[in-house]
C-alpha cells in the first residue's frame, strides 16, 4: 500500500490522486482501494501524529467502520466512551444530549487519537493492491489539460513528481493548497471564538461534564483517560491579549473555571504547551473543476462545536465513493454532473450542521465569552433539553449522526 519512491521528475498515471491523508482522504482511498480503483493518497507528513486534532468518532462513523466489516478490529484500539453531554452553567449542571437515546447500533462516541484512526485505516487498506499512500509527499499545484485538471504536480525527498489522474480529490484540509490553485472561491461565515488547546493530568478524579460556563469565560473538557484534554475558548482574535497576561494568570483562570484541573495544570508548563485553533466556519460555493473534487474541510471548514469535523469528513468520503467508485473502476470518464452530484448529496447535512453550529456560536458561546457580572444564567434552551429527557436523545441524534447519514454502497472488488 505504500508506494515506493519516484525518481526525480517521474511521471505516475492512476485513475484517481486523493491530496492529503486525513479522514476524508484516508476513508476514500480505502473506499476507492476496496472498488479495485487504482488509487493514489498524498500525504505531506511522514507520519499522521499530530497532537490536537479531532479525536471524536461518532456513530454514524463507527456504523461505517461496522459496514466495512472492520468495527471489532477497531473496536481493539484504544479509546474512551462518551454517552452523556453535561455542561455546568455557573453552579447549575443541565444534560445537553445523551446518546443512548438515539436508538443507533453503537452507542457512544468512541475519543481516539486521530493517527491512531488514520493508521488503522492505512493499515486495513494495505491488502488492496490498486491502492498507494505517499508518505512524506507533497502536493504542490495541479496539472491542467485545457479546461480539465489531470493530476497533480508533488514533491518528495527526491524531488518533483507528476501524477497524471483522470480524478483528483482534494482532502487537504481548510488550509488546502489545491483549493486556490483551481480558483474556487469561499465563503466565510465566520466564528466570535477561538480556542486554546491544551492537555492537564489526571488524578483518580473524574466526572461527565463537557462543558463549564460563567460569565466571560468557558472550557470543554474532555476525559482521556490518563489526562484531560481541553479547550479553553477565547473571544476572537484575543490570543496576545491573553497572552500579555501571563501563563500564570492563564492558569488560574482556568482552574477558577474547572477545578478538577487543579491537580495535573502544572503539566502546562509554557505557553508552548498551548496551541491556539483558529475557529473558522466556511464553504466552497462550487465544490468541483472538470476533473477536481473537493470535500472535507477543503470544501466547508467545521467549527468545533459537536465536535463533528471528523464525522462529517468520513461521510463526504463515503458519499463520493458511492456515487464515483463503479465508474473509476469501469475505467470511465468521470463527467462534471458526477462531481457535481457530490456535492448535492452533501451540501445540505453540511449547511444543516453549519446553520446549528453558527446557533450555538452566536447564541450561547458569545453570550458566555461576554464580559459581565454576577451568576451566569443558563440558555433558556439548554434548560428545556435538560427538562424534556427525549429531547436529549434529539440533540444527540443530531450531534453523533448528523443530518442524512451515509451508508456504504460502493462496490468491493
Amino acid at each position: 500500500m505504500d508506494a515506493a519512491r519516484p525518481s526525480e521528475n517521474r511521471p505516475i498515471s492512476t485513475r484517481c490522486c486523493v491530496v492529503g491523508g486525513g479522514p476524508a482522504g484516508m476513508m476514500l482511498g480505502y473506499l476507492l482501494g476496496r472498488a479495485g480503483v487504482d488509487t493514489i493518497v498524498l500525504e505531506k507528513h511522514a507520519d499522521f501524529f499530530r497532537d490536537f486534532r479531532g479525536d471524536t468518532v461518532h456513530p454514524s462513523t463507527l456504523q461505517v467502520m461496522d459496514e466495512l466489516g472492520l468495527i471489532d478490529d477497531f473496536l481493539k484500539v484504544p479509546h474512551d466512551k462518551l454517552q452523556k453531554l453535561d455542561n455546568c452553567y455557573g453552579r447549575t449542571r443541565l444534560r445537553v444530549a445523551d446518546i443512548s437515546r438515539t436508538g443507533v447500533k453503537y452507542p457512544f462516541i468512541a475519543f481516539m487519537p486521530q493517527w491512531d484512526f488514520l493508521n488503522f485505516l492505512r493499515d486495513k487498506g494495505r491488502r488492496f493492491p490498486s491502492l498507494k499512500v505517499m508518505m512524506s509527499t507533497e502536493a504542490t499545484g495541479l496539472i491542467h489539460d485545457g479546461d480539465r485538471v489531470a493530476g497533480v504536480r508533488a514533491r518528495d525527498a527526491n524531488g518533483a513528481i507528476e501524477i497524471r489522474a483522470e480524478l483528483t480529490v482534494a482532502c487537504d484540509g481548510r488550509h488546502s493548497i489545491i483549493r486556490p490553485s483551481a480558483g474556487l472561491k469561499i465563503e466565510e461565515i465566520g466564528a466570535p471564538m477561538d480556542v486554546l488547546w491544551f492537555r492537564a493530568g489526571k488524578s483518580a478524579e473524574t466526572e461527565s461534564v463537557l462543558a463549564r460556563v460563567e460569565a466571560g469565560k468557558m472550557i470543554v473538557t474532555l476525559d482521556r483517560g490518563t489526562y484531560w484534554q481541553c479547550a479553553y475558548a477565547i473571544t476572537k482574535g484575543q490570543y496576545d491579549a491573553v497572552r500579555a497576561k501571563g501563563l500564570e494568570s492563564f492558569r488560574s483562570d482556568v482552574v477558577s473555571l474547572a477545578p478538577i484541573l487543579k491537580p495535573g495544570i502544572a503539566d502546562v508548563k509554557s505557553w508552548d504547551d498551548i496551541k491556539l485553533l483558529t475557529v473558522a466556519v466556511n464553504r466552497l460555493k462550487r465544490w468541483t473543476r472538470p476533473g477536481l473534487l473537493c470535500i472535507g474541510d477543503a470544501a466547508h471548514a467545521m467549527s468545533p462545536v459537536g465536535g463533528v469535523g471528523v464525522n462529517i469528513a468520513v461521510q463526504d468520503a463515503v458519499a463520493t465513493a458511492n456515487i464515483l467508485a463503479a465508474r473509476l473502476a469501469s475505467g470511465g470518464t468521470v463527467s462534471e454532473d458526477d462531481l457535481a452530484a457530490v456535492q448535492r448529496r452533501r451540501e445540505f447535512p453540511m449547511r444543516m450542521t453549519q446553520a446549528m453550529q453558527v446557533f450555538v456560536q452566536n447564541s450561547m458561546i458569545r453570550a458566555a465569552l461576554k464580559p459581565g457580572s454576577g451568576p451566569l444564567k443558563p440558555p433558556l434552551v439548554a434548560r428545556i433539553i435538560n427538562a424534556v429527557p427525549w429531547l436529549q436523545g434529539l440533540t444527540a441524534k443530531f450531534i453523533a449522526v448528523g443530518v442524512r447519514p451515509e451508508h456504504v454502497h460502493s462496490p468491493e472488488a
